[in-house]
């Protein structure tokens, strides 16, 4: 698979030497360089791509401002030079991050691990499966097994029988990757329509957990709970 990919640097000799890096890469493909996170702002309107390469301390505005400006941001990986954004970087969902000067074989270990990161996203037909990067590492959950995906804060708890995992998401990105058995029952709470063992009030129970409707979407929840169950018989 070909990953597009968007370059990010003030510095002349750094994008320079980071393109001669993507160009040895043949899963690759450079779309485009800034100078600025203001430039790969203009430019992330008319391009929509995979992957950025990207700067932290720029003119204007750093990289990691403009990361949380923008509601859905390509995967990342951090280039820099400051070693104290590292956390704040993996706190934002970074596939990596490199600090400079950077070698060639550590730029290349992080360009595979972004390659495994997508192939992983298209290795679910029929959307049997469900990939998370949870506590630094990508796991795979089948969707028959989570209960509960609740929002928090800048997070998603996704809840199985026996675990919770944390995975830094938001709603709306959720809500495109779900299939047809779940349904949002209130502005913080997706569920599982097939684990539902118990309705009443305006509460539901899907095993041990208690989830509580919201009043504008209960009619439409109950409408179409019924209508999974009628097309599970």
């Amino acid at each position: 698979m070909k990953l597009t990919c968007i370059l990010t640097d003030d510095e002349p000799l750094a994008r320079k030497g980071l393109r001669s890096y993507i160009e040895k890469i043949d899963f690759l493909h450079l779309v485009a360089e800034c100078a600025d996170a203001v430039s790969l702002n203009n430019q992330l309107s008319k391009t929509p791509v995979d992957l950025i390469f990207l700067d932290i301390e720029m003119p204007y505005i750093s990289g990691i401002e403009l990361l949380q400006s923008l509601s859905n941001p390509p995967k990342i990986i951090f280039t820099t030079a400051y070693e104290k954004y590292a956390l704040k970087g993996f706190e934002l969902d970074a596939l990596d991050y490199l600090l400079k000067p950077i070698s060639f074989d550590r730029f290349l270990k992080s360009c595979n691990k972004a390659r495994d990161y997508f192939e992983l996203q298209q290795k679910a037909p029929g959307n049997e499966d469900f990939y998370i990067k949870s506590e630094g590492r990508f796991l795979k959950l089948a969707w028959s097994e989570i209960f509960l995906m609740e929002a928090m804060e800048n997070y998603i708890g996704i809840h199985t029988q026996s675990q919770k995992h944390i995975v830094h998401m938001t709603m709306k990105q959720l809500l495109e990757k779900v299939p047809g058995q779940f349904i949002q029952v209130h502005k913080s709470s997706i569920i599982n329509m097939d684990k539902i063992s118990g309705i009443a009030g305006n509460s539901i129970q899907l095993g041990h957990l208690e989830i509580t409707m919201s009043r504008t979407l209960k009619e439409e929840v109950l409408e179409k709970i019924v209508y999974n169950r009628l097309l599970k018989k």
